[in-house]
């Protein structure tokens, strides 16, 4: 499904005359291709935690495992609302959205992340099999919104998704 694509709304000087927009299969792409990924959930204090993790875009979704006892899987009980963040600060993706626990993936889907996964960290001596997440420890962010350029004056883009 295709988000539906609109500028970012800036104050008066940011960018008053865009010329272009990035599209979101170049946005996808990165999304796909990223090796290391920023997640910034909510602590009950309402303070932030940000912190790099490995993950999978599949289908739409950024899927990543970890123990529930982790203290952004520990936030998202109390808070699901997530920033995922690219590492560029000048190819830009942002997206905000909700991250939760993901059920048992059917095999086909647990096949397919887990070939996502070899063929991006297997080099780096993290390789999961398609059972990896039977019993749980797979979490999956859903976009609402992402915010995305490559330069800041000329393209700045805002997707919005329908979840």
């Amino acid at each position: 499904m295709a988000p539906k694509i609109s500028r970012p709304k800036f104050p008066k000087g940011y960018v008053d005359h865009p010329t272009s927009e990035v599209t979101w299969e170049y946005v996808e792409k990165r999304l796909i291709d990223s090796v290391n990924y920023w997640l910034c959930t909510v602590r009950p204090n309402a303070a932030p935690h940000v912190i790099p993790r490995w993950g999978v875009f599949v289908d739409g979704r950024f899927y990543y495992d970890g123990s529930p006892e982790t203290r952004h899987a520990r936030n998202l009980e109390k808070n699901p609302n997530v920033t995922l963040h690219l590492e560029s600060g000048t190819d830009v993706v942002i997206m905000d959205g909700a991250s939760q626990p993901a059920s048992k993936p059917d095999p086909k889907l647990a096949k397919r992340l887990a070939a996502a996964y070899c063929a991006k960290y297997e080099s780096q001596g993290y390789a999961p099999k398609p059972d990896q997440w039977d019993e749980g420890g797979l979490y999956v962010f859903t976009p609402r919104q992402c915010l995305a350029w490559t330069v800041f004056f000329e393209n700045p883009t805002k997707f919005t998704f329908d979840n």
